[in-house]
């Protein structure tokens, strides 16, 4: 397989990636595509090599600089605003878990919090208290876990993990 093959498949399986993990595939591919680049890319260039329209480019790098997985640069003397991906796995990794956490976990807390205060009237409501109560003390500790996670040094994540195995 020469480079061009590997840097399409890729970008192809960078995108299927995505929709596993919640994303869509063209805001994923255009992801893989700037992590692989070396140079900063115009939306030209990714409309170009991805075969997608300039309002899907447009609209899923947006999202990119939102998410702060990728930043605009000013190439000298180019009018075209020029895209370069956060290099850093540790970094991407933490904003993808800041925004996911923002987007479904604090939605699901608010919503539990909510249920947490019915009054168990009968057996049936009972259950229903206890099992909201359990899925809100699991999600309040893999919050905490997962804003840890964020906080700490990689290099301490990756050790302790490796000494527990």
């Amino acid at each position: 397989m020469d480079y061009k093959e590997a840097r399409l498949k890729f970008i192809k399986n960078w995108g299927e990636f995505g929709i596993n993990w919640g994303v869509n595939r063209i805001l994923a591919q255009i992801h893989g595509l700037l992590l692989i680049n070396c140079v900063p890319v115009c939306a030209d260039e990714i409309m170009e090599e991805l075969k997608i329209s300039r309002g899907s480019a447009n609209t899923n790098l947006r999202i990119l600089l939102d998410w702060e997985l990728a930043q605009i640069d000013h190439v000298t003397e180019k009018r075209k605003e020029y895209f370069v991906a956060e290099k850093d796995m540790w970094k991407v990794f933490c904003q993808i878990v800041k925004h996911r956490r923002k987007k479904e976990l604090d939605p699901l807390l608010e919503s539990l919090e909510t249920l947490a205060h019915l009054q168990p009237q009968c057996q049936n409501s009972s259950e229903f208290v206890k099992m909201i109560e359990s899925i809100e003390s699991f999600s309040k500790k893999a919050d905490s876990a997962l804003q840890n996670i964020v906080k700490e040094n990689p290099n301490f994540i990756v050790s302790s993990y490796f000494k527990l195995k």
